[in-house]
């Protein structure tokens, strides 16, 4: 009590000095609030995307790893054709056994074939044709050699259709249409994926002159078994390919529809010419490597490969860490400069209360006490100023967060609308599958709680406690090598 009030005495003694302290410290409260609250909703920016847009992996065939094996010389071709022809593709059975996994949130995937029609004409580009035929009439050496090249890489294959039949799993599974390259322009997305339903290519249904409501029939090329198709909507292709031979673009013969009528065609007839193009759900990134391992003892073939988005998942989130490590060097440098800026004041201040210092060791105050009064007469003036800064800091940090959070949200919210018409709900919220698509849905934070929350008042406070033993080391080493005696000579 002795110590606080003397404290309390020597800071009303000296107002000048301590409203000089007061003022740097005050300034240093104020911008560290913000820097902290900067740092504080950038974090939670990046949490909320991290556990919003889901670590998606990929299984693709790795042609490096392939072409490593090749064989070399005049005979290899041959080989090495059949050497490919034998490598195992992906099955719907080997999909699912990957996809039971503990590494996984969930899977989906494109189940993809191809089917031909009576009553539908192929969109075929005539100068890519004319292209084709000049080439076969070049000569029939050349033409006996590209054929005999047709059947090595067909390997006895079935027949494929004029038409690609692409059967999702589920919306999630529909990439092009959350990315915004294809869009529903009439109608709607298929609301069953086992009802024999499809959305089909604008330019195939100008080019047959079919309407949202309209039956399409198609053809299995191998037994000219018929299923019949309700469109139930129309999309457009805005991928905007580099390629500007082509009339048409590259999914005007692809029909979308559920995989399990993709399946159910297959039961028909299992020898057709399928894909399967899986997409695994990972539950964080601490997995990837976990979950390679797994898919190896599970039989993946050493030519496929596991591939992720997590970089793209880091570069999206980029422009934010950028800011927060911005308010972090700024708040690392501010710090530092106060820190030398007290110290060097405080020294000032033990020189010019020498005197007093002799005075109360002399009377018998011991060094810890005396050291004890200095040091709290800096924290009560750190503390007094470091609530005015926090409250002045947390009324210019609240529009600067606010702002950071309303360009995510104005971002997020476009961006659901934008999918919403690609699937041809009118920017109605999707609901259903469509809940789990994986788009961020950052609420806004518009209280001073939210920005300036406990975690950043108890850094505040960390922040004053570590300028105060910083700033007040002068006098505690000050007031250690002091001899009492020694200052009342020099003053006599």
């Amino acid at each position: 009590m002795y110590i606080l009030k003397n404290s309390l005495i020597s800071i009303t003694r000296n107002k000048g000095r301590n409203i000089l302290i007061g003022i740097i410290i005050l300034v240093i409260a104020a911008s560290s609030t913000i820097t902290l609250a900067i740092r504080n909703t950038a974090n939670k920016l990046v949490k909320d995307y991290q556990e919003s847009n889901d670590i998606i992996g990929t299984i693709s065939f790795n042609r490096q790893q392939l072409s490593g094996k090749f064989q070399k010389g005049e005979d290899a071709k041959k080989s090495n054709i059949e050497a490919f022809n034998q490598i195992e593709q992906l099955t719907l059975e080997n999909i699912k056994n990957y996809g039971e996994s503990e590494y996984l949130k969930s899977y989906y995937y494109i189940f993809s074939t191809s089917l031909n029609s009576d009553t539908l004409t192929k969109a075929t580009d005539s100068f890519e044709n004319q292209i084709e035929n000049e080439g076969e009439n070049k000569g029939e050496n050349k033409g006996e050699n590209k054929e005999r090249d047709k059947e090595l890489f067909q390997n006895d294959r079935n027949l494929t259709g004029d038409f690609e039949l692409n059967g999702y799993s589920s919306y999630d599974a529909m990439t092009d249409f959350v990315s915004g390259a294809y869009k529903v322009t009439e109608g709607e997305m298929i609301t069953d994926f086992n009802n024999f339903e499809c959305v089909i290519n604008s330019e195939l249904a100008t080019l047959n002159e079919i309407s949202v409501g309209d039956t399409i029939t198609l053809k299995n090329p191998n037994t000219e078994k018929t299923y019949d198709f309700i469109v139930k909507g129309i999309y457009k292709d805005d991928s905007n390919p580099d390629d500007s031979v082509n009339m048409y673009s590259q999914s005007v013969n692809k029909i979308i529809t559920g995989s399990n009528v993709i399946e159910t065609i297959i039961e028909d007839d299992n020898t057709l010419v399928t894909n399967i193009t899986p997409s695994f759900i990972l539950q964080s990134e601490d997995v990837i490597e976990a979950f390679t391992e797994e898919l190896k003892e599970k039989g993946l073939n050493e030519y496929y490969t596991l591939n992720t988005n997590l970089d793209e998942l880091e570069n999206a989130t980029q422009s934010i860490e950028n800011v927060k490590t911005f308010a972090t060097t700024f708040l690392i440098i501010t710090l530092i400069i106060a820190s030398i800026v007290l110290f060097v004041i405080n020294m000032i201040n033990i020189r010019e209360r020498k005197y007093e210092i002799g005075v109360f060791r002399t009377i018998g105050v011991s060094k810890f006490k005396l050291t004890m009064q200095f040091v709290l007469e800096l924290l009560i003036v750190s503390i007094i100023m470091l609530c005015i800064g926090c409250i002045g800091g947390a009324f210019l940090s609240k529009p600067i967060g606010n702002q950071l959070l309303k360009n995510e949200i104005e971002a997020s919210e476009t961006a659901d609308k934008e999918i919403s018409n690609n699937f041809g709900r009118g920017g109605e919220k999707m609901g259903g599958p469509m809940e789990t698509r994986g788009i961020s849905k950052v609420q806004q934070i518009d209280s001073m709680e939210a920005v300036v929350d406990i975690h950043v008042i108890v850094q505040l406070l960390g922040i004053g406690i570590l300028l105060t033993i910083v700033s007040s080391l002068a006098s505690m080493i000050s007031i250690q090598r002091f001899s009492p005696l020694t200052i009342l000579k020099e003053r006599s």
